[in-house]
């Protein structure tokens, strides 16, 4: 079936504030307009569409299954419109908006944001951090850096730099560790969502995995704390550990003797769109450089 998608705009704020309110008369109300107005722009949508978008009794009103993809659909593009309208109108830029796992906005980015603030000290940045990819249609991100690689969409994605995984302790507990065998009395930590785990840094060093471990965390950055802290030994990445390896509160003890464990960790994901951010392009190379990345995305080994 083709559908005539040539629909005047107030048809669709009209279904938009019915299809919310769940009532013709709310809707109404709120636009200044009759019942039977409303009543009748929604019947012309429908025949326009040679869609029902409601189910109509004496009692209420209620979205059909296709009314409720469209108000979906509708709604985000009144929000992209809106939010567009408030880009041109204000005196002053929005915020670089950015999504991020949040073990590398506490162990990489943060150490390292002075830096991008001092020398643009202009942008304002605005930054969140959560498990979850950012939908860029609906949060009104501009840039997310996640863990593991995305699955296939349309979105542009850049691998980030080769992570090296390896074991990290504090000193005190690296000096009982001087083979790799050592690390069978030692406690052992474990980030559970962790791309990479103890089981197969065992195998890939011809050794057989402990059936027990110590501690589990489902963040990286408790898991490196709670090494820090002497609690342990943690297979964690040197990208994630870098500020803890250069103050000394982590070492390496097998660093000479194992096989370390490399693969790419972190993404940059972002939509593509014909205007972007204007602050977009420069935290895009400023973190590509941080990461000693050339602009074509390539990722570098050490």
């Amino acid at each position: 079936m083709k559908l005539n998608t040539k629909l005047p705009l107030p048809f669709l704020r009209i279904f938009e504030a019915a299809g919310r309110t769940a009532s013709f008369a709310h809707a109404a109300k709120e636009l200044g307009l009759s019942p039977s107005a409303v009543s009748h722009s929604i019947r012309k949508l429908e025949d326009t569409l040679s869609l029902r978008l409601f189910d109509r009794s004496t009692r209420e009103v209620k979205l059909t299954r296709e009314g409720a993809i469209l108000l979906e659909h509708v709604q985000r593009g009144m929000e992209e419109m809106r939010r567009g309208l408030a880009l041109i109108a204000l005196d002053e830029p929005s915020p670089l908006r950015l999504h991020t796992a949040p073990s590398f906005a506490t162990q990489w980015l943060l150490p390292r944001l002075s830096g991008f603030v001092r020398a643009n000290p202009h942008i304002d940045l605005q930054i969140s951090a959560s498990t979850d990819y950012a939908r860029f249609e609906e949060d009104n991100f501009d840039l997310d850096i996640v863990y593991g690689e995305p699955k296939s969409s349309t979105y542009e994605k850049i691998p980030l730099a080769v992570e090296r995984l390896m074991p990290l302790c504090a000193p005190e507990v690296a000096a009982r560790i001087q083979r790799p065998e050592d690390l069978y009395a030692q406690t052992l930590i474990q980030c559970d969502v962790q791309l990479l785990q103890w089981k197969g840094w065992f195998e890939a060093n011809h050794l057989t995995p402990p059936h027990h471990y110590g501690l589990h965390f489902d963040r990286s950055l408790m898991a490196i704390a709670a090494a820090v802290d002497g609690l342990g030994v943690v297979l964690e990445s040197t990208l994630l550990g870098e500020r803890e390896l250069k103050q000394g509160t982590l070492v390496t003890p097998l660093i000479d003797c194992t096989q370390e464990m490399r693969y790419i960790g972190h993404y940059l994901v972002y939509p593509k769109r014909l205007h972007y951010h204007a602050a977009f392009e420069i935290f895009k190379v400023w973190l590509l450089d941080q990461m000693g990345i050339d602009e074509n995305g390539g990722a570098v080994e050490d």
